[in-house]
């Protein structure tokens, strides 16, 4: 059964975050934990550990600023939909973010999304392009941690070339 979520995480950015990285609408665990990608299953953290060779991650302060440090913002494009439980696949009535809180803020130059749903709303919502990057849920399964790793790090690329 759908209901009616709203995002209630803020997004992670300062006035040096150069990369946006965007997902649909945070988990049932995020919202708990109260940040992103919280779900012991999902592989974003460790994925970005192991792009840029750092230590697993031990807290919510850790992420925040190994993300502020390199220039890296997070958020979400949706701002509320009906979902049931943490299905993407599920998602209707989507009202998406104003993501020009972050854009006019930071001279952002490239934004990635963390799956096809979220790439797809951000340019039908918002009209703005991204770098699509594999799902880290667990349940996109089709995708390896070796694979994951390759394709996201095209993040630390992004860094580098700026």
């Amino acid at each position: 059964m759908s209901v009616r979520v709203f995002h209630t995480l803020e997004p992670v950015f300062d006035a040096d975050s150069r990369v946006l990285v965007l997902g649909s609408i945070p988990s049932p665990k995020s919202r708990a934990a109260g940040f992103y990608y919280a779900h012991p299953q999902n592989r974003f953290w460790k994925t970005l550990a192991a792009v840029f060779g750092a230590p697993p991650f031990r807290s919510t302060e850790e992420k925040r600023g190994f993300c502020l440090e390199r220039g890296i913002a997070l958020w979400d494009v949706i701002a509320e939909c009906d979902i049931a439980g943490a299905s993407d696949a599920s998602i209707r009535r989507a009202v998406p973010n104003d993501i020009s809180l972050i854009t006019k803020t930071c001279d952002i130059k490239k934004i990635f999304t963390t799956g096809r749903l979220a790439h797809d709303l951000l340019y039908k919502l918002c009209g703005i392009e991204s770098v699509c990057l594999p799902s880290p849920s667990a349940a996109n399964c089709a995708v390896s941690e070796a694979q994951l790793t390759e394709k996201y790090s095209a993040i630390a690329e992004a860094l580098k070339n700026l």
